[in-house]
């Protein structure tokens, strides 16, 4: 009886089937999850069509709908930024992110709280008589 042998030689082509459906899975997965990733708090801004832009703040205050207080993107008690305040320069404008559905009386109570507390340029955020947001 004969044996043949046979000569196995590496096989030198990648097969780029795999990464490519790795690929597209990982793409579709980003696209989805990087909306999520930038997402804030909720703020309908009022128009304003005297409103200058700012170039510089060392904090931002957020007044939501709900009357639910932030300070730069972290749930806080007026207490609490008071405190948080303390830490901020004084000399820098100050900029409060007030939902249009908010209160009157709370930012009123969020601004003198922010004067008491030494800040004296305090500004208000709002949209461009052009957005349409």
């Amino acid at each position: 009886m004969k044996i043949e042998r046979q000569v196995l030689t590496p096989l030198s082509e990648i097969n780029v089937t795999p990464l490519v459906d790795v690929m597209l899975v990982l793409l579709i997965i980003f696209m989805v999850a990087a909306p999520l990733l930038e997402q804030g708090i909720e703020v309908n801004l009022p128009k304003a069509g005297t409103g200058q832009r700012l170039t510089e703040s060392n904090a931002v205050i957020t007044l939501t709908k709900e009357h639910a207080v932030y300070f730069n993107d972290v749930a806080v008690t007026l207490k609490e930024v008071r405190q948080k305040l303390a830490n901020f320069k004084s000399d820098q404008p100050l900029l409060i992110r007030s939902d249009r559905s908010a209160r009157v009386d709370k930012l009123i109570e969020l601004w003198d709280l922010c004067r008491s507390a030494g800040f004296l340029k305090i500004r208000i955020m709002t949209l461009s008589e052009g957005d349409s947001r």
